[in-house]
């Protein structure tokens, strides 16, 4: 596995990419949901964000992750990379470039709150809307000690 940094000609490929990954792990979206998601994918997150590529030996895209100063915007994992180590990859690629890390996380995908969770990050809150308000609670995580912490009230909305 390799990492390198997206190009804007990458683009395409993590759009696609993007949307194999959401339709298997964001099952709570409907359809209608990703179509109205997929062109603000395509022309505001994907072009402002710091891109780094996941790549198989072979070149093959195994995922991607987007970053905005030390927050983790996106990690996106083709399906057939799933819990290969590949997020893992990333996620750690991450830390040695910007230390701490904040994410959000949708509520409804306790699998990546899970994976968050066991990779050193805590809640610190939620949101009962995502970023776009639509109502799609977030679960705010971070790694820096000084965050906050987890407890029972925070837990309460992923269990």
């Amino acid at each position: 596995m390799q990492i390198r940094q997206a190009t804007p000609h990458d683009h395409p490929a993590l759009l696609e990419l993007w949307l194999r990954s959401v339709q298997a792990t964001h099952t709570f979206l409907t359809n209608k949901d990703i179509e109205r998601l997929y062109p603000l994918v395509r022309d505001h997150a994907l072009p402002a964000l710091e891109l780094w590529v996941l790549t198989a030996d072979s070149g093959e895209f195994m995922g991607f992750m987007g970053l905005d100063g030390n927050k983790l915007e996106a990690i996106f994992l083709d399906p057939p990379f799933f819990r290969l180590g590949a997020g893992k990859h990333l996620l750690k690629h991450a830390e040695q470039l910007k230390g701490y890390l904040t994410v959000d996380v949708n509520e409804q995908n306790p699998e990546a709150i899970q994976f968050y969770l066991a990779n050193g990050f805590r809640i610190t809150g939620r949101s009962p809307l995502d970023g776009q308000g639509n109502p799609f609670p977030l679960i705010h995580l971070s790694q820096h000690p000084d965050d906050g912490q987890e407890d029972d009230i925070a837990r309460k909305f992923i269990w």
